[in-house]
């Protein structure tokens, strides 16, 4: 049997009073029946929930906060009023205490991010924390990161994250040696921001033995599984994400627009519904719901908002991946060990 490990849940956090919460755990327990929960919210309200669901009861332990960080709240009101008394912080509390090994929220990420940061503070050597979410590809899934956690990001900045990118493809993805490429408006050296050409440069120069650099990649090849780390800054990272649940989310109202058409459609449609049914699976975003917050000391992710039961379980299931792993620890070593190089160099030129 594995090794339990016990997962932090802000049951306050997301759409809808997030109702999906703990239906999403009792679909991530079956999954995971070794693991253990500590349910942070209104107490009341979560007993009432929990009533349907004696598996997760049984599995949970609940911290009462009389605080919950609603979703439009900015994140400094958020901290200064849910500091140490809402739902959200007591999740990431428990992870510092080191009583759970990770925590899941679908609450408001500006704030959770700004909480987790004071809790759990930046890794050593870390410049800013950044979110990696998983992407669907035509080869298979890759990650990309920063979509979202800050806007810009220097040269260091941008290496950092392709460390920490391989060290979640090889939990994530089994990839032992992660071809990493740095996002760019071509593949050309001489193209892009100074930064990224210079990233891009370090990246070559440092020949790392955790990631395979590949070079800079333009934004079709993202989906199209070029590389396993796809490296840009929150800003254009959060516009590329936008954009292509936008883009899924079109096509899948196209096919259904095509297929109730006529009655020949709905015929085609009948012969082809295995076909149709593994593109869906596809681009689900359900199955990739889950982005990880990299860079600090402690394993924090940031489920959909407006997900759904089968979301957020895919989140909890990331966080149990992640802490198996050992993600921090990786990232540390990994981050450690580039630094340590780098002085090297210096010393030695």
């Amino acid at each position: 049997m594995s090794h339990s490990l016990t997962i932090a849940i802000d049951a306050m956090g997301g759409d809808n009073e997030a109702a999906f919460v703990i239906p999403g755990m009792d679909i991530a327990l079956l999954r995971n029946p070794e693991i253990k929960f500590i349910l942070c919210g209104n107490a009341d309200l979560i007993e009432r929930r929990l009533n349907k669901f004696t598996r997760v009861r049984a599995a949970s332990h609940i911290i009462n906060c009389d605080i919950t960080v609603s979703m439009h709240e900015k994140p400094s009101e958020a901290l200064r009023r849910g500091r140490r008394r809402s739902s959200m912080w007591q999740a990431i509390e428990s992870v510092k205490t080191g009583e759970a090994d990770a925590a899941v929220s679908a609450g408001n990420t500006g704030a959770l991010m700004a909480m987790a940061r004071f809790s759990l503070k930046t890794m050593s050597q870390i410049g800013r924390p950044a979110i990696a979410a998983i992407w669907p590809t035509v080869r298979g899934e890759s990650i990309v990161l920063d979509v979202g956690a800050t806007i810009g990001a220097d040269a260091q900045q941008l290496v950092d994250y392709g460390v920490m990118g391989a060290a979640m493809a090889r939990a994530v993805l089994g990839v032992a040696f992660p071809k990493v490429g740095l996002l760019n408006i071509g593949v050309e050296e001489v193209k892009g921001l100074e930064d990224v050409r210079r990233a891009g440069r370090m990246l070559r120069e440092s020949d790392l033995p955790t990631l395979d650099y590949h070079g800079f990649v333009e934004g079709v090849d993202i989906g199209h599984g070029t590389v396993d780390v796809v490296i840009t800054e929150g800003f254009s990272g959060n516009i590329a994400l936008k954009t292509a649940e936008g883009t899924a989310k079109q096509i899948n109202s196209y096919l259904r627009a095509a297929i109730g058409r006529s009655f020949i459609a709905k015929i085609g449609y009948l012969i082809a519904s295995s076909a149709f049914k593994a593109l869906r699976d596809k681009m689900d975003p359900r199955r990739a719901n889950g982005g990880v917050f990299l860079g600090l000391n402690g394993i924090v992710i940031k489920s959909h908002g407006g997900t759904d039961p089968q979301g957020f379980a895919s989140a909890v299931d990331l966080a149990v991946e992640m802490a198996r792993f050992d993600l921090v620890k990786h990232i540390a070593t990994d981050i450690a060990s580039y630094h340590s190089s780098i002085n090297s160099d210096e010393v030695t030129t």
